[in-house]
């Protein structure tokens, strides 16, 4: 059985080729703004249904009331009957992964421990024993 992939390289469709759903979620921005589209996404585009994914529920409420605008500028943007309805699904954010910051504080630690060696032989001997030791 061939790869998906393998076999859509075959068909050689332009690349330029976009379909209804990709058009309606990077039209999503332009229709309601920068302000709101940091807090939500366009997810997917199910026939003429939009899908956007918010924050929390307050989110959902507030664009559940501007709903009839945001068609009317998503009509604007896409012509008449690409979108006729939106349903906003909550999805929080994803939490940025945290950065490991108390490693770093022992090696600057350390590096100020090896400034202190005035001879630079035994500076050197000292850094490359530590650098053994944590290794």
């Amino acid at each position: 059985m061939e790869r998906a992939s393998k076999l859509i390289r075959t068909l050689r469709l332009p690349g330029e080729t976009l379909n209804l759903e990709e058009i309606a979620c990077t039209a999503w921005p332009a229709a309601v703004g920068r302000r709101i589209a940091a807090h939500t996404r366009a997810a997917r585009l199910v026939r003429t249904r939009l899908i956007v994914e918010v924050e929390d529920r307050v989110w959902q409420r507030q664009l559940f009331a501007l709903t009839g605008q945001i068609l009317r500028n998503l009509e604007r943007h896409l012509g008449a009957g690409a979108v006729e309805e939106i349903e906003f699904r909550i999805v929080p954010r994803r939490r940025e992964p945290q950065r490991e910051t108390q490693a770093a504080i022992p090696a600057l630690a350390a590096a100020d421990e090896a400034d202190s060696i005035a001879d630079p032989i035994l500076r050197g001997i000292y850094r490359a024993s530590r650098k053994r030791a944590l290794a």
